[in-house]
């Protein structure tokens, strides 16, 4: 028999909204940017990777990263985290598979590494906060971000399930296999909502039954 789930955890970014990737390129040309610029800024550029870690453990405000990333790119910094999510959108085939579920009786999270909350807070301006879930666990608040181990037990704790109850969407393939070691039943979601959302429903359909 196959196990009844009733618990949901989903990603933010690339998982309950658009593409990360379309949007930062999308920033790019808004920012009259070189192709991979922000990329590069986020990823490769050892100032711009330390802060964005520090920002999402709360080491570091939305502020210094506005600054640290606009300095590299060498654009005005101010609103900058704003200005690039701009282009993020919630991705309305995952959003509405998260409610089926939840009206069926699962319990579902938003489990999200930190884009910081202040003086823009995306969750927010997307509609994606404490009402929209039954549990909301941001790195920032937590100290600790994925793949660490400590912030998918603290979103178990959130729901008041074990792992085994459990699904977890991710888009980054490196925070599933935590996840996992903790029985909990993961999905990397990669460019088609509509292939992840078959998944969902698949899997949550005894919880409806």
């Amino acid at each position: 028999m196959s196990p009844s789930y009733r618990g949901l955890l989903l990603d933010f970014g690339g998982v309950l909204t658009t593409r990360m990737r379309l949007n930062g390129r999308a920033f790019e040309e808004s920012e009259g940017l070189a192709p991979g610029a922000y990329f590069h800024a986020l990823n490769e550029n050892p100032e711009g990777v330390r802060v964005y870690s520090d920002l999402e453990v709360g080491r570091a405000t939305q502020e210094d990263w506005n600054r640290v990333i606009g300095g590299i790119l060498g654009i005005d910094p101010t609103g900058l985290m704003e200005r690039a999510l701009a282009n993020l959108r919630p991705e309305p085939a995952i959003v509405a598979a998260a409610q089926r579920a939840r009206e069926a009786g699962v319990k579902v999270a938003m489990l999200s590494n930190s884009f910081g909350l202040a003086p823009y807070n995306p969750y927010k301006a997307l509609g994606m906060w404490e009402d929209a879930f039954d549990a909301v666990i941001l790195s920032e608040v937590e100290g600790v971000r994925k793949p660490s181990p400590a912030i998918y037990q603290r979103a178990l704790d959130a729901l008041e399930l074990t792992g085994p109850e459990c699904v977890f969407v991710d888009d980054h393939a490196e925070n599933l296999p935590p996840a996992a070691a903790l029985g909990i039943h993961t999905i990397h979601h990669t460019t088609d909502p509509e292939a992840t959302t078959a998944q969902l429903d698949a899997l949550f359909a005894r919880a409806a039954a």
